[in-house]
């Protein structure tokens, strides 16, 4: 069966799930299993041998289409958002980051140790990455292009799987199986929106299924429609008013001159009066206090999208030909196309010299010796470009066309004695090709326009000399002229991947007075790469701004492993699996064996007493290895200087915070690979047949970890090691910091930080643990209906890192750790049923999170949704979900003075949103 390659091999993973709504154990515990061949057995999410319970050494969350609809979930990211072991800080769709790194891909974060930690499956088998990585770094999986409308249940692993799924599955597994099983015809259509308007979507799913003679199978297609939400329709975040840190706006800096010491040079009110139809009417003569005048405005800042505009057409089949005697071919194929439109801002325009440097100053004859502070004649020009000199915002978008494919063709079967033996082999073909633009200004271009020919270099000052006009700087733009200096950056990324693949396993390899052994070989083959092909420009000093990175590889793999599930009493069952993985990468070959060990003990019929033990293994990820040299441009604040120069102002105001930098980033191909360790032991109860609890611990720990460099705790590391701070400047942390960060050497600057090198690395170690707990209780009653209550709670006792051996424990949950993680998460539901009517309230609880400046904590937050079904007909049936049912506006912070005033890894800014669809089901089976 399809299920075995989802199911066969997490049983002895050791790690813990939490129950979601709809996941409560639906039978009694038995003593012991029955007899091989039972017609009750199952297949479950870690395990390659059938089995008759639904609860094994390692507890499984599994979410069904029906939870999905109920729980008013509209996507994949917000199905797994709800799940309490998904505690990593990802990126949500207005992130800066995910828009100049991964336009358009949503991540997966189990147990906060990374999305490339994560192995995501579509019906238990691979799928590519998503061609370009996630924050410039590591390789990881796109869960946005998942069709939600075609899946049938989402099953959830946390922890470390390697010794079960290979290297990939060091932090746990998320299968997404689609609906393999077509019962007539089933046609849905949904349509949603948002209570204050914006982000409007269509969706449409059709499902059938065919049998005729030996051959049958099933399809399904997804079309969804999803309209762009912009950041200044919600009045949270459409202004820089909406800043907590300022006592009045801080106008955004749309045409900017300044001398070599940042003073402003003052352009009049006369000048911004010329310019204020600009940015929708809103451009006014501005001040910034220590700073001077300028031409700005408060709304630009909101020139954004909250929600990308998103056309995807998804199509599915799983098909199969009966040859007799229990062998089946078989074929799956999905496909999907894509297309996403995002706006992150509008872009800017400085002065970048012909060599790279991109201090933005110039000397400037025409500018008077009296005007500057140190009577040079040193010009800075900065302007961004307003939407009506683009020719609107459709323009300044970023696009990304996606295709994806996934072919699994097969054979599987049955033979030997009673047909006791079961097996598979596959081929697998997963590939992900984008075709990305990012809108760019050109160097070369802008210069001409703005400051015309260069007229040597200046002997005093080493800068060139431009006799430049400072009406050119003040003057807008014509469409017509910001198309002659910008240009859609063109890359064709693509990753891909090939598994040949092949199962053997039985349920009766031999029997034991306590019942028969379970058995299960895999062997698997297999290649991975990736192409980043960028734009051949956008590696040199052609784009402002801009200077990327190359990046193309492969990896071949190997493996091969067992399971085995002993009965050892009536009471008492013991599995274990190893797997033995083999990579070769970059010149160098990997490999390890990896291997869990799991009991479940069952005293009574009703209680389940359950633990394992596992190792992980896992390969560097290829873009972390063969990533080329190159520099992105990240805000980031020099601490070092807010502490020595101004140490007196809060980070928020200091002259020094959240200022452009370059980051020098390169791969590392003589990473090792990461290892891991994992456990879990819990308990499950189920006093009767309608209450159920389990309670487990966890605890994973990581060791030579690859991470890039976090560019913030290598300049809060420097400020701490060269300003008085609490770090030792001869520690290894000290050392390294302090070789890492760039300042200008010399020039109007000096001293000022210019850029922070950044490279992956194999950090000492990272640990995890805490406890899962979940409930469900069902209450049928004949008069009023039934009612069900479903929740789950993950608390996390400890998540620590240490990044080079020597160096302190650093603790994720101290307020000033530089992390943004919650402790604690929970969710519940509560459905009451009645007749053709159903309604489910669902509510989820995220724990409190470091504020803006780490120096305390907000508060917790809550987030309701509601759903409603009436079957109107046996055939017909409408279904209306309310999400965000309270209108709960992200978390206020005080002290969050980076746009949008909030954090966007757990929060957003669309409010309430409503949906309705309508289902209809034409043969088979009533609704």
């Amino acid at each position: 069966m399809r299920g075995e390659w989802v199911a066969h091999w997490l049983a002895g993973a050791g790690m813990v799930t939490l129950a979601t709504a709809g996941s409560a154990i639906a039978q009694d515990l038995p003593t012991s299993a029955p007899a091989a061949g039972a017609s009750d057995e199952i297949t479950v999410l870690g395990s390659r041998i059938p089995r008759v319970q639904k609860e094994g050494p390692a507890p499984v969350t599994v979410v069904t289409s029906e939870d999905i609809l109920k729980g008013g979930f509209l996507s994949v990211p917000d199905v797994l958002r709800s799940l309490t072991q998904n505690s990593g800080d990802t990126q949500g769709q207005q992130s800066a980051s995910g828009a100049s790194f991964s336009p358009g891909a949503q991540q997966v974060d189990l147990r906060g140790l990374g999305p490339n930690h994560t192995l995501v499956l579509v019906n238990g088998r691979r799928i590519a990455d998503f061609p370009l990585p996630f924050q410039g770094n590591s390789n990881f999986t796109d869960i946005s292009n998942i069709p939600v409308g075609l899946i049938d249940r989402v099953e959830v692993l946390s922890g470390s799987a390697s010794a079960i799924y290979g290297s990939d599955a060091i932090a746990g597994v998320v299968n997404f199986q689609l609906k393999t099983r077509a019962d007539g015809t089933r046609i849905d259509m949904r349509y949603s929106d948002t209570d204050h308007g914006g982000g409007a979507a269509y969706r449409l799913m059709a499902t059938t299924g065919w049998e005729t003679g030996g051959f049958h199978g099933v399809a399904g297609i997804e079309y969804l429609n999803q309209r762009p939400l912009w950041q200044y329709q919600r009045k949270r975040q459409d202004s820089t008013a909406d800043n907590p840190t300022t006592a009045a706006p801080l106008a955004q800096r749309t045409f900017l001159r300044s001398d070599e010491n940042t003073n402003y040079l003052d352009p009049g009110q006369a000048t911004c009066s010329v310019l204020s139809s600009l940015n929708q009417g809103t451009t006014y003569y501005a001040d910034r206090r220590r700073y001077g005048r300028f031409c700005g405005s408060n709304e630009s800042v909101a020139y954004g999208t909250i929600l990308s505009e998103r056309k995807s057409l998804t199509a599915y089949s799983s098909m199969g030909y009966d040859l007799g005697g229990g062998t089946e071919l078989f074929a799956d194929l999905q496909f999907s196309v894509s297309k996403l439109n995002l706006f992150r801002r509008v872009k800017s325009w400085y002065y970048v010299s012909p060599a790279g440097n991109e201090e933005g100053t110039f000397f400037n004859p025409n500018l008077s010796p009296d005007a500057t502070d140190s009577g040079l004649q040193l010009d800075n020009w900065t302007r961004q470009f307003t939407p009506e000199e683009m020719g609107g915002f459709q323009n300044g978008m970023t696009r990304n066309r996606s295709i994806t494919f996934n072919i699994t063709p097969g054979i599987r079967g049955q033979f030997g004695q009673n047909n006791k033996w079961k097996y598979e082999v596959s081929l697998n073909h997963a590939q992900y090709d984008s075709r990305v633009t990012f809108p760019e200004i050109v160097i070369s271009k802008s210069n001409a326009l703005f400051l015309g020919q260069q007229q040597g270099v200046d002997p005093a000052t080493g800068y060139a000399i431009f006799n430049a006009d400072a009406r050119r700087l003040y003057t807008p733009l014509t469409p017509q002229e910001y198309r002659s200096i910008s240009v859609d950056s063109l890359y064709r990324p693509r990753s891909w991947t090939d598994t040949l693949s092949a199962s053997l396993n039985t349920t009766d390899l031999f029997q034991l007075p306590a019942g028969p052994v379970g058995f299960a070989l895999v062997a698997e083959a297999g290649k991975q790469g990736y192409e980043l092909r960028p734009d051949p420009l956008a590696l040199t000093n052609h784009y402002v701004g801009l200077v990327d990175s190359d990046g193309s590889g492969s990896r071949s793999r190997w493996g091969l492993g067992y399971e085995f599930r002993v009965p050892v009493l009536s009471f008492l069952q013991l599995s274990t699996a190893g797997r033995y993985d083999s990579f070769h990468i970059a010149d160098n070959t990997f490999g390890r064996f990896t291997y869990n060990i799991g009991g479940e003990l069952r005293p009574t019929r009703r209680l389940l007493l359950r633990a394992a033990y596992g190792t992980g293994f896992r390969a560097p990820d290829l873009n972390y290895v063969f990533r080329g040299p190159g520099n992105t441009h990240p805000s980031a604040t020099d601490y070092y200087l807010c502490r020595t120069k101004e140490p007196n102002e809060t980070i928020g105001d200091c002259s020094y915070a959240d200022q452009t930098i370059i980051a020098r980033k390169e791969g590392n191909r003589q990473l090792r690979p990461e290892t891991s360790t994992s456990f879990n032991g819990g308990v499950v109860w189920q006093p009767s047949s309608r209450i159920d609890v389990s309670i487990d611990y966890f605890r994973v720990k990581m060791k030579n970890q690859v991470l890039d460099i976090s560019i913030d705790s290598v300049l809060r590391n420097e400020s701490q090691c060269q300003a008085g701070g609490n770090l030792d400047p001869s520690s290894p942390t000290c050392r390294d910091a302090i070789a890492r960060v760039v300042r200008y050497a010399s020039g109007a600057l000096a001293g000022r930080l210019q850029a922070v090198k950044v490279n992956p690395i194999n950090v000492a170690e990272e640990t995890t643990d805490g406890i899962d707990i979940a409930a469900n209780f069902r209450l049928p009653t004949a008069a009023i209906g039934d009612f069900t209550l479903s929740g789950g709670y993950t608390y996390v006792f400890n998540h620590t890192v240490r990044q080079y051996p020597g160096d302190p424990v650093i603790n994720k949950f101290a307020v000033d750790s530089n992390f943004d993680i919650p402790r604690e998460k929970g969710t519940a539901s509560l459905t009451w049923s009645l007749g053709d009517f159903s309604t489910t309230l669902t509510g989820m609880r995220l724990g409190k999170l470091p504020n803006y400046d780490q120096n305390s904590f907000i508060k917790a937050s809550y987030l309701f949704n509601l759903s409603a079904r009436y079957d109107l007909t046996e055939r017909l049936r409408v279904t209306g979900t309310v999400t965000n049912l309270f209108d709960q506006a992200p978390i206020h912070d005080a002290t969050y003075a980076s746009y949008p005033y909030y954090d966007i890894s757990w929060f957003d800014g669309i409010g309430r949103s409503y949906a309705v669809q309508l289902t209809w089901k034409m043969g088979g089976k009533p609704l």
